[in-house]
């Protein structure tokens, strides 16, 4: 089996992810940026990690999942500037796997991240009085993941290895 690990990261939110699924897995794998990939071909199983932009998937990722992975069997990785428990996260969250919709996604993991200061800027210039709330609180997120958030991708890495390995 031949897995691929393959992130977009801006900040090092995903990456740090990406590095901790990568270490995880047993088989013959890859790691690599999206940018970086062509095809999925010769790869028996991916998985496709991304920050959260806009509260969805960025437009780069999801021309990744239409171009590579229709019938593909993925695993998504996402990270966000929400904490983890956030009423209003799992909307985006079902809009992230809805852009790989042509793929068999098979599980999702998603944390926090830290947010980059022009995203907090952003948000506080905002007209949206909860999208000025976000970055007010913006700089709670400084040090996510944390090495909590880590060890949990690194759970959900073997988890993923043990289900389409068995």
């Amino acid at each position: 089996m031949k897995v691929l690990v393959t992130y977009m990261s801006l900040s090092g939110n995903t990456k740090k992810i990406a590095e901790a699924i990568f270490q995880e897995i047993q088989e013959e794998k890859e790691i690599k940026e999206i940018a970086k990939v062509n095809s999925l071909e010769g790869y028996d199983f991916a998985f496709i990690g991304f920050p959260m932009h806009g509260f969805a998937a960025p437009e780069k990722a999801a021309d990744f999942f239409e171009k590579h992975c229709k019938g593909k069997d993925i695993a998504l990785f996402v990270t966000h500037g929400a904490p983890d428990d956030s009423g209003e996260l799992q909307p985006w969250l079902t809009k992230c796997k809805k852009a790989a919709a042509g793929a068999n996604v098979i599980d999702m993991f998603h944390c926090q991240g830290e947010l980059a200061q022009y995203v907090i800027d952003e948000l506080l210039k905002s007209d949206n009085p909860r999208y000025r709330a976000y970055g007010k609180a913006g700089p709670s997120t400084n040090g996510q993941p944390d090495a909590a958030r880590v060890e949990r991708a690194r759970i959900f890495a073997r988890s993923i290895m043990e289900r389409i390995t068995s």
